[in-house]
């Protein structure tokens, strides 16, 4: 009797046996119906498709053509940007496959049960469903359906255009290639009337462009240092929208009712073509400004207040991270004006005069000799000099701030460059003891800024290297 129970174990052992090789041979014979395939299986031309929705991870998005543009169903106000629409859409108009599998009995294995996006597709003539399932292991092509009992592989991944979200498809603003900024404009605390002006006769430095307009004359501007605020500007992301159709409570809350700052930027896109502007204007949460205004007064360290900006008249308001808000609100003439002392190019100074303990010292430059062109040669008392840590100790005479008060403290040294300039053929320069730390630099006779008191050492330093 044991014997026969053991048999019959046997058996049923053989028969499962038997029937999971002929599972797995028929599940061969199904990855054998796997062929290469250059078939175009969709043709639906753009511009005849009158909606268009997909469904995914993040739920369904579904859009109608409306006077040939495209619209939101969830709420026509919503800027659709119709060119990025028919980006996605243009794909279908020759739908390609690499390789096309028939016969096909279990879609779970292809990720199509639960597809990662499916695809609606609606003209006048019907409605087209495209399902995207999972990846090939063997060469990460996607497997897709269409309805038709057969599964393709595609060369081109749909999900690429068709993982999108609201936000992905708006139709922003636009900040233009300045191209060459002619002016720039800002209200609020610290106004700007900046103008662009080429070889200015109010500067000696060439590379300066741009000057800011004040009451009594014109200040020369820190070329570089405006020409980033303007790429602040340029390269701002109008992405992250805080409202698609701002009312005018909204407004109110977003500070933008009177913006802390409104820009005007007036630029030439091109040589010779006519001058544009464009502006932008910013400003913070006045609750949220007036919590950090309070943890500060309570000397806590408050927090960073992100702001919104908003281009012209638009509807459109968008979020703006804190940095940048503040790269904005913050800039005034004391940010964009020249830092160092002496902001020319010592190639054009020909003489420096130093006064240093009461006592005066001339350094004089003559070109070097010979066909080719030499570095400059200096002299000092008949002999020839190296003024590079002069020259050096000069250009790190840099503002640690502003000051418009005239010294009291004791003179530590004084310099008079003389330049090769019409304009401005002499530059002051005097530095005045403060305290420890700082001395104030006076130049052409007005102060100027507090410097590092140990860059002035370094500057007396340096004459004394050649005069001892």
């Amino acid at each position: 009797m044991k014997r026969q129970t053991k048999l019959i174990a046997l058996l049923a052992v053989l028969v499962l046996i038997c029937l999971a090789a002929f599972l797995a041979s028929r599940h061969e014979e199904q990855l054998e119906q796997i062929r290469n395939s250059d078939a175009v299986i969709l043709e639906i031309p753009t511009d005849s498709l009158t909606a268009l929705s997909w469904t995914g991870e993040d739920g369904t998005l579904s859009l109608h053509r409306e006077d040939g543009s495209w619209a939101y169903d969830g709420d026509p106000a919503f800027p659709v940007d119709s060119e990025i629409v028919d980006g996605m859409a243009e794909q279908f108009e020759s739908f390609g496959v690499a390789f096309e599998i028939t016969d096909v009995t279990d879609t779970a294995q292809y990720g199509l049960d639960d597809p990662v996006c499916t695809i609606t597709l609606t003209t006048a003539d019907g409605t087209t469903t495209v399902q995207l399932g999972t990846f090939s292991t063997m060469d990460s092509q996607r497997y897709v359906s269409i309805g038709d009992g057969k599964v393709y592989l595609v060369s081109h991944d749909p999900f690429d255009e068709f993982d999108a979200v609201l936000s992905d498809l708006i139709l922003q603003d636009k900040v233009p290639n300045f191209g060459t900024v002619t002016g720039l404009q800002a209200d609020g605390d610290s106004a700007l009337n900046i103008t662009r002006q080429e070889d200015s006769p109010d500067t000696y430095c060439a590379d300066d462009v741009f000057f800011l307009q004040q009451d009594g004359g014109v200040l020369p501007l820190d070329t570089s240092l405006v020409d980033s605020l303007t790429n602040t500007i340029r390269n701002l992301s109008l992405t992250d929208y805080a409202s698609y159709n701002v009312s005018s409570e909204e407004l109110d809350t977003f500070g933008l009712t009177s913006p802390e700052r409104t820009f005007t930027v007036t630029y030439t896109p091109e040589e010779d073509a006519a001058e544009e502007t464009f502006v932008l204007h910013v400003s913070r949460d006045p609750a949220k400004l007036q919590e950090a205004i309070d943890e500060a007064e309570e000397g806590e360290e408050p927090a960073d207040v992100e702001g919104y900006v908003r281009v012209g008249d638009s509807q459109i308001v968008y979020n703006v991270n804190a940095s940048t808000c503040a790269t904005l609100l913050s800039a005034a003439p004391d940010t964009l004006r020249h830092k160092e002392v002496f902001p020319g190019a010592f190639d054009g100074v020909s003489q420096i005069d130093v006064t240093l303990e009461g006592s005066q010292f001339t350094f004089t430059a003559e070109p070097g000799e010979g066909d080719e062109e030499e570095d400059t040669v200096w002299h000092f008392n008949g002999a020839e000099v190296s003024v590079s840590s002069l020259e050096s100790a000069i250009a790190s005479l840099t503002a640690t701030d502003f000051t418009a008060e005239q010294p009291t403290g004791k003179e530590e040294i004084a310099l008079t460059l003389h330049q090769d300039n019409e304009n401005f053929p002499e530059v002051s320069i005097a530095l005045y003891r403060l305290d420890g730390a700082s001395c104030v630099a006076v130049v052409d006779g007005a102060p100027f800024a507090l410097v590092s008191r140990s860059a002035v050492v370094d500057l007396v330093e340096a004459v004394n290297a050649l005069i001892l």
